[in-house]
């Protein structure tokens, strides 16, 4: 799988520690930044991720922050991103299975390693199950407020 990942100045330690995470489990990883804590504005790097999620199709974005609440907020004002806020692996399988969701967003202040390594895993493994939920996704696609 290929990755964009971003964050802002309260998620850059486990930025770095995710980036190092998915190289290791082989997959392809493009760091947006930033890369240092001076201070940055989170809607800035969810920019970033979401334009790359979506001209490259069947990539994935990861948006980190203190709480994910404001990467998920700002990814999701772009029309074909649904971002989810995970902070477990159970929310991450079911935003792919059920949500289709293209950007994983999470919290640094929220979650730690551990659970960001099995947010991840749950998310690698997961993907969209159709069926029932194709209806549902075209209709949040089509919310045009």
């Amino acid at each position: 799988m290929k990755f964009y990942i971003a964050t802002d100045h309260a998620g850059l330690d486990l930025k770095e520690y995710t980036v190092e995470l998915l190289k290791c489990k082989n997959h392809e990883v493009v760091d947006l930044g930033p890369f240092s804590k001076d201070r940055v504005d989170y809607p800035d790097y969810a920019t970033k991720v979401c334009e790359a999620v979506l001209i490259d199709k069947n990539s994935f974005g990861i948006l980190i922050c203190g709480s994910g609440i404001g990467m998920s907020m700002a990814a999701n004002r772009y029309s074909g991103i649904r971002a989810a806020l995970c902070h477990d692996a159970y929310t991450a399988s079911v935003a792919r299975g059920h949500n289709d969701a293209n950007v994983l967003c999470f919290g640094e202040r929220i979650i730690g390693k551990g659970v960001a390594e099995s947010i991840i895993d749950a998310w690698i493994a997961g993907c969209f199950e159709g069926g029932r939920h194709e209806g549902r996704v075209a209709k949040i696609e089509a919310i045009n407020a």
